[in-house]
């Protein structure tokens, strides 16, 4: 098959888009189909890519509080694009204008609405949630939901990145055909590569002993990931338990959680790690992953945590929750930094032998990058397939 994915969202400086794009267009020429990336960019240009598949990108404005993004507006080079291409299947992501572009264009391919994300639990939730109840905000935007299914009925198939974004989606009425949970490219993450020396240097930058506990944040700084509930969490926590943290990301947020840590001697910030095989040392040398975002649609920080064979402190909704083993991990009540306090004295209690070996267990369950690519592969076979006999009997 080849399928040529609309994708508002793919830049060449982005993080997790880009990183899922260009697995996943190796994955799947190793079994024999196509992926085209349509995406903005400055400039009209195509990128190879060694292993199959290429980046068309299509010049478009910047995004404006953004320059690494670009914002599609005009439909025509983008139909002409598809016109020329004749996919067999057609995805988006976008809610704004490429919805619009896909959904009304006229072509045979199947055409598949992709959900990565719930822009009002990412956004509205958190901008009002200290002016009103989640419940009413959700009543309040209920005209984003109207909006959504207006152009989803216009696409064949509405699938989700997991559980988690299909349950939420559902409960607002909106319409779901699959849930394809994501994977994570496994080979980098082990729990063998547990180093105890790295990790006594670690807990000795946050002016600890080997005897303490050591939590690991990873993701960029912006108020989604609630950060500041984090790092309440753990000051809360230290003023019983031997416990630091370790923050690895950058962000728009980072000058402010620089402040927000001044003062807190077992909490340490780091710039990202970019190289793969350094990232998963570090993980695997850790005793926990805490997170604090309950707005993640399906968590892959969280199932390279646990792949790397860390227990999980997260929110009681989103994501991680849906990835978290019972037996190797410990929730708390969204948003509220004492639960998180006391969930990591809970995980701590824990007999650590037990906790570790639940952990080890646990890394070898999780969901590969390569099996959700076959999933999915095989999803769109089976639609493709259904729409061409209805349109053979028509």
């Amino acid at each position: 098959m080849r399928i040529v994915d609309v994708n508002e969202f793919y830049s060449p400086t982005g993080g997790g888009v880009r990183t899922y794009l260009e697995r996943k267009m190796g994955l799947m020429a190793e079994m024999g189909h196509e992926l085209i990336v349509v995406a903005p960019g400055r400039e009209d240009r195509v990128e190879e890519r060694p292993g199959g598949g290429r980046i068309i990108f299509v010049k478009a404005p910047r995004l404006p509080f953004d320059h690494n993004y670009g914002l599609f507006w005009d439909a025509a080079p983008i139909t002409a694009l598809l016109d020329r291409l004749q996919p067999d299947v057609v995805e988006n992501c976008s809610p704004w204008r490429p919805a619009w572009i896909v959904g009304n264009w006229r072509g045979d391919a199947l055409k598949s609405y992709f959900m990565h994300n719930d822009n009002v639990a990412a956004y509205f939730q958190r901008w009002f949630e200290s002016l009103a109840s989640h419940e009413r905000i959700e009543r309040a935007f209920s005209w984003y939901t109207r909006y959504m299914a207006s152009f989803l009925d216009k696409f064949d198939v509405v699938v989700t990145n997991g559980p988690a974004l299909e349950k939420r989606l559902r409960a607002r009425g909106l319409r779901i055909d699959a849930a394809m949970p994501l994977g994570i490219e496994r080979g980098h993450f082990s729990p063998d590569l547990r180093d105890e020396r790295l990790r006594a240097a670690l807990l000795a930058q946050c002016g600890l002993p080997p005897a303490g506990h050591l939590l690991l944040g990873l993701g960029r700084h912006h108020r989604e990931k609630r950060w500041d509930v984090v790092i309440d969490a753990v000051e809360r926590a230290g003023a019983n338990l031997p416990v630091g943290l370790i923050l690895l990301g950058t962000g728009v947020e980072s000058r402010a959680l620089e402040q927000r840590i001044a003062g807190s001697p077992h909490i340490r910030l780091f710039r990202p790690v970019y190289d793969r095989e350094r990232l998963a040392r570090i993980m695997a040398s850790c005793d926990a992953l805490i997170h604090g975002s309950e707005a993640e649609p399906f968590g892959l920080v969280a199932s390279e945590a646990i792949a790397a064979g860390l227990p999980l402190i997260v929110p009681d909704t989103g994501g991680c929750a849906e990835v978290a083993d019972p037996l190797s991990s410990e929730k708390y009540a969204a948003r509220d930094a004492a639960a998180a306090a006391r969930a990591i004295a809970r995980l701590f209690a824990r007999d650590p032998a037990l906790l570790r070996r639940a952990a080890i267990t646990a890394a070898g369950r999780v969901r590969s990058d390569r099996e959700h690519t076959v999933d999915l592969m095989d999803y769109y076979e089976r639609q493709v397939a259904l729409k061409s006999a209805a349109r053979l009997r028509a």
